[in-house]
């Protein structure tokens, strides 16, 4: 009965993808006739690649950080998430993010309903050098990584079918809602004065709160201790995703300008910063210094910069990946004391980290920032961080109950015991 109701689920989304183009007018939507910038267009092509390829590097990072046994269904959890959430995205997860908006809240889901009005012509007030369609697709990369970031945290104990619900869930319910608020032209944070340059609150602290929920739900593992499968991973998908960042920061630019340059510079100084920190402030505690630490490093100073990367100058990105090492290492250090079982520790290095950069990007930020003599940008910060903290935990949280009820979210014990890579995909690392 279950695959005959997976089946048809499968086959009406299909339906719903092919009768909603039919829907579709190959006007714009919109009168202004606008040139295309060569230079803009080349780079956004590049920096669209960049950022897909930052999954697959979260499937190695994550992949060599769990235990042998669930190596391939961690990476998975990853990598599948570039197909569900691309139809995902063609359907409604565009309009809902970048439509028409809805009280500053949400996009229309019939502005760009199965990508209608999505094409060669650009935007006037979205990425207006680009074809719409190139934006949609670059966005579009920031949606797939999202709940891949999550998965971190339920490594090794979470059903592979109720994860791709929940993964649909969020993207509809907590992403496509902060997305709108943060970056569509009429979105409330933005209105409010809230900058996030490439996705500090969108990304980081959406997936950071969503593990966070996802940890207390599930509830520990049945074997805490964990050793990593393969830490030559680790330091690949490290370089990965740092090599992908440049696409993720600097072509949230839109093109290629000073700010993309900016934002370059920011995102590899802040990441380097980062990484030299953890480590040596790992060697001031007395411990060695590791690759994974190395790699955790780098990652936070990453995270951290990511809201901030157009706004600040380098030597505040050094700091801002110095400070962010600091408090996620701490807040590491604190998780393990406590019960909860976040396994790959997503919360307190994506959603602390995340947050860090928020409230840094209010202090630095050029003009508007706390240093420039400015305290509104500040105080709408620390607002929007509790708002959006409540609000991506609170509705996670929720969302895993629905799913549960639908779908039992946590394996059973034998399965666990025996690792997901065989219990639910009858795949084991040789």
């Amino acid at each position: 009965m279950g695959r005959k109701v997976n089946f048809i689920a499968l086959v009406a989304f299909v339906l719903l993808a092919l009768l909603g183009g039919g829907l579709a007018s190959p006007s714009p939507g919109w009168t202004e006739v606008l040139e295309t910038n060569p230079g803009d267009v080349a780079w956004m092509v590049v920096a669209s690649a960049f950022v897909l390829l930052m999954t697959p590097g979260l499937a190695f990072f994550y992949g060599g950080m769990v235990d042998r046994k669930n190596v391939i269904s961690t990476m998975l959890q990853s990598f599948v998430a570039l197909g569900v959430i691309s139809i995902l995205w063609v359907v409604v997860g565009f309009s809902l993010c970048f439509g028409d908006s809805i009280g500053g809240i949400i996009g229309n889901p019939l502005t760009f309903l199965n990508f209608s009005n999505v094409g060669a012509a650009p935007h006037p007030r979205i990425g207006s050098s680009i074809p719409f369609l190139l934006f949609a697709l670059f966005q579009l990369k920031f949606a797939i990584i999202t709940p891949a970031l999550i998965t971190g945290s339920m490594a090794g104990r979470i059903r592979f079918r109720s994860y791709i619900l929940f993964m649909v869930l969020f993207s509809l319910f907590i992403y496509a809602p902060l997305a709108h608020m943060t970056w569509h032209p009429d979105g409330l944070l933005m209105n409010l004065g809230v900058l996030d340059f490439a996705g500090g609150t969108v990304v980081h602290m959406s997936a950071g709160f969503a593990a966070l929920a996802g940890a207390v739900f599930l509830g520990p593992r049945k074997v805490e201790r964990l050793e990593h499968a393969n830490i030559p991973f680790i330091i690949l998908g490290t370089g990965l995703l740092w090599f992908g960042w440049f696409g993720f920061n600097a072509g949230s630019a839109l093109g290629a300008n000073s700010d993309a340059v900016l934002a370059f510079a920011n995102t590899h100084f802040a990441s380097a910063s980062g990484m030299i920190t953890w480590m040596f402030f790992e060697r001031f505690q007395g411990r060695k210094m590791n690759a994974v630490g190395a790699c955790i490093g780098a990652i936070v100073g990453l995270v951290a910069i990511t809201p901030a990367a157009g706004f600040v100058t380098v030597q505040e990105s050094l700091l801002i990946g110095f400070i962010a090492a600091l408090v996620s290492n701490w807040a590491i250090a604190r998780q393990k004391r406590t019960v909860l079982d976040d396994t790959l520790d997503v919360f307190p290095s994506h959603g602390v980290g995340g947050m860090v950069g928020m409230i840094l990007t209010g202090v630095f930020a050029a003009e508007v920032g706390l240093t420039s003599g400015q305290t509104t940008t500040f105080m709408w910060h620390l607002l929007a961080l509790v708002g959006v903290a409540i609000f991506t935990f609170g509705g996670s949280y929720l969302i895993f109950m629905a799913v549960d009820s639908a779908i039992p979210l946590r394996v059973s014990g034998w399965q666990e015991t025996l690792g997901l890579d065989e219990s639910q995909h009858g795949e084991a690392v040789d």
